[in-house]
């Protein structure tokens, strides 16, 4: 089977990397194509794998830019589909949907947020996909019955046990303490990002202060500049270090819903500062049925330092995180290994897991 791949976002690539190999290896030929966002194009570079990037650019953050990048998203992408030929298009892209649609090639949406959050995006995807590839809780809108809904979290495709194996390593690496904590700043420019408050300069230098004279380390970890008076908070690593580098840290403090999902399915105690507190089912199913990572409003400031000293003052702090994620874990299937049986043997396996909704439990 020739199968074309388009990442959009580095959480996307990670997610679908162990299938990748998999396919690979069992002779399917497989087409990678990105545009520029973060470390997605770092992360292939470490895997050496080829790819081809139609937008070597990063797009602005005007609604304008975002339109603008779409039409240059299909115009770029539509002669590679033409001459890679491929029996399957997958990705969270519109483009996908749209081109596949239009020259009749099957086609599978990938992602994790609900409609009501990238409700732009999915007008334009979700009428043109065949197939919407989501974790269970995810809400798909009207689209329900374009939806294959399975027993866990995009993010598990690459943090499940069976594919990560955590590394302490990292601590000697990069000469860091074993009580280090993450503040994650996220850059808040996707289409869905419009509005949405994270956190300002005074909560980073209020958190940080505090955080400093409890003798914890900071690290800083942004997807934009940052004023030079915190350089002494970056580091300089390999993106492939990151999960890592998360999975050994004592707390994440965090703006970004993404990697707030990876700290709990690490079991790594989190808690995120941000608008879209209560709004986005795969964090609200991490917080309620599994305590994994909690969710504050940017505006709650009180709340903010109660957590963090309720977090820091807890017995056995890591112990119990863990154990919560092993409880989540019993519930959850192997996503990777399922998404790879999903497509090498799509479409019937979609008529599979219509008819029998328990099918995905064989890959628990």
């Amino acid at each position: 089977m020739k199968i074309l791949f388009y990442f959009g976002h580095p959480a996307q690539y990670l997610f679908a990397r162990n299938s990748l190999k998999q396919l690979t290896s069992r002779g399917h030929q497989i087409k990678i194509v990105i545009k520029t966002k973060d470390v997605l194009e770092n992360l292939l570079q470490n895997d050496n794998l080829e790819y081809e990037n139609i937008l070597p650019k990063e797009r602005g953050t005007s609604k304008l830019e975002i339109a603008l990048s779409l039409v240059r998203r299909n115009i770029a992408l539509f002669p590679i589909i033409i001459k890679f030929k491929p029996n399957l298009l997958i990705g969270t892209d519109a483009t996908i949907a749209q081109i596949g649609k239009l020259l009749n090639i099957d086609r599978i949406t990938i992602l994790e947020d609900d409609y009501n959050i990238i409700k732009t995006l999915a007008d334009i995807t979700y009428p043109f996909t065949q197939t919407i590839f989501c974790p269970n809780v995810c809400g798909v809108g009207k689209w329900d019955k374009k939806k294959v809904g399975y027993e866990g979290y995009m993010k598990l495709g690459y943090l499940h046990p069976n594919i990560f194996k955590e590394n302490d390593s990292i601590l000697e690496k990069y000469q860091l303490k074993d009580n280090y904590v993450i503040i994650r700043l996220a850059k808040l420019t996707a289409h869905h990002d419009f509005g949405i408050k994270g956190i300002n300069v005074q909560l980073l230098d209020k958190l940080i202060d505090i955080l400093q004279k409890k003798s914890y380390q900071v690290i800083l970890s942004t997807e934009d500049t940052i004023d030079k008076k915190y350089n002494s908070h970056i580091l300089n690593i390999n993106p492939s270090d990151m999960h890592n580098l998360l999975a050994n840290a004592l707390l994440l403090i965090s703006d970004s819903q993404s990697m707030s999902v990876e700290a709990a399915l690490l079991g790594v105690p989190s808690f995120r500062i941000s608008s879209f507190v209560g709004k986005i089912s795969v964090l609200e199913e991490l917080e309620h049925n599994y305590s994994l990572t909690f969710g504050i409003e940017s505006n709650k400031i009180e709340t903010i330092f109660d957590k963090l000293e309720q977090l820091l003052s807890m017995k056995n702090l890591k112990e119990t995180f863990l154990q919560r994620k092993d409880k989540m874990l019993l519930d959850k299937i192997d996503v990777s290994s399922f998404f790879t049986w999903f497509i090498e043997n799509y479409p019937q396996s979609l008529d599979i897991v219509k008819k029998d909704r328990t099918y995905q439990l064989k890959f628990k």
